[in-house]
């Protein structure tokens, strides 16, 4: 019987084999740093388009932040604008009323007895200072004003004795007055 020797042949295949392996695992780990490398550029190349896009993006942010403090800064001067303006609109409105009120001092007072020292008003009241010779003057004075238009309730606040130069003596009053409504206003209202 013929013996052939089969182990040269095995040992080559084997090897062959071995080859192959080693070379197709070289060539992935190739493939796998290439598709890594070629991965990564694409992610470097993505961050840079939306670092570049975010710098865009803030120099928008920081060109309409400037224009939105211009409106706001518009805004707050034009908002103190229409208070002043309402304002002088309650002014002009007021006028009227102060001028009637004062116009209707001169036609209270009792001449050559007394003199105002002060007129100070608000919404709802007046409060008079003056001297007067006596307390009827005072007495006279306040009769007047309850008896206007102008004025409802008339209250004494003070009355002193004031000594001024050569020990003259005369009286000084202090007097609240509440405001009564024209006849229009209340008309108006109780429509």
């Amino acid at each position: 019987m013929i013996r052939i020797n089969l182990l040269p042949f095995r040992v080559a295949r084997k090897k062959e084999s071995i080859r192959k392996q080693i070379s197709i695992f070289l060539l992935l780990i190739f493939l796998t740093i290439v598709a890594l490398f070629w991965y990564t550029m694409l992610i470097n190349n993505q961050i840079l388009v939306v670092k570049e896009k975010t710098k865009q993006v803030n120099h928008q942010i920081l060109k309409y932040k400037k224009k939105a403090d211009r409106v706001a800064k518009i805004k707050k001067n034009l908002k103190i604008l229409e208070e002043k303006l309402e304002i002088v609109s309650s002014l002009k409105k007021q006028r009227g009323k102060q001028l009637i009120l004062f116009d209707s001092m001169t036609d209270l007072i009792v001449p050559e007895r007394m003199w105002l020292e002060s007129f100070k008003t608000n919404k709802n009241s007046v409060t008079i200072k003056g001297i007067a010779f006596d307390n009827p003057t005072i007495a006279d004075f306040m009769e007047k004003l309850e008896n206007s238009s102008i004025f409802g309730k008339v209250d004494l606040k003070t009355a002193k004795i004031k000594i001024f130069k050569d020990g003259v003596m005369l009286k000084s009053f202090e007097l609240l007055c509440s405001k009564e409504k024209p006849k229009e206003e209340k008309q108006e209202k109780s429509k």
